[in-house]
């Protein structure tokens, strides 16, 4: 079984976010960040070499395939910020709709820039798709 590649490591989150190029992105980060903190409790940790992660989680897939992965987390990405959020986003529909401009992909929601969305609504469905993880073992709260 392949072994994951990204994985959490001791490089600075906040020189990573200090060294972002765009002003606008680097600002929208630093919010994001402050979200997440709260929502998870957790301290913020680089995963990989451009990935923002909070707490950790044991998954395993029916297949038998398990890792290790942050419970939420964020990448300020060269077209937009991605959050990874939940395996799932369409069960939050709701919040979506009420979010602003946005996409999602499986488990991401990618924004341009926060001016973009409701910020009540992003903090919102941030915390609840951490609380839907409440059940995974959290590492790092």
């Amino acid at each position: 079984m392949a072994e994951l590649k990204t994985k959490p490591n001791d490089q600075s989150v906040d020189d990573f976010l200090q060294a972002l190029p765009d002003e606008r992105k680097r600002r929208d980060s630093y919010v994001i960040l402050e979200m997440m903190k709260r929502a998870t409790g957790a301290q913020p940790r680089m995963w990989g070499g451009s990935m923002v992660g909070f707490g950790t989680r044991h998954y395993r897939y029916a297949s038998g395939r398990e890792g290790d992965w942050f419970v939420t987390g964020f990448s300020p990405r060269k077209q937009n910020l991605t959050l990874y959020l939940a395996y799932a986003l369409d069960r939050y529909e709701a919040l979506l709709k009420k979010l602003g401009k946005h996409k999602t992909g499986k488990g991401c929601l990618y924004i341009n820039k926060l001016d973009d969305v409701d910020m009540s609504v992003l903090e919102e469905l941030i915390a609840q798709t951490v609380e839907e993880q409440a059940g995974t073992t959290v590492k790092g709260r």
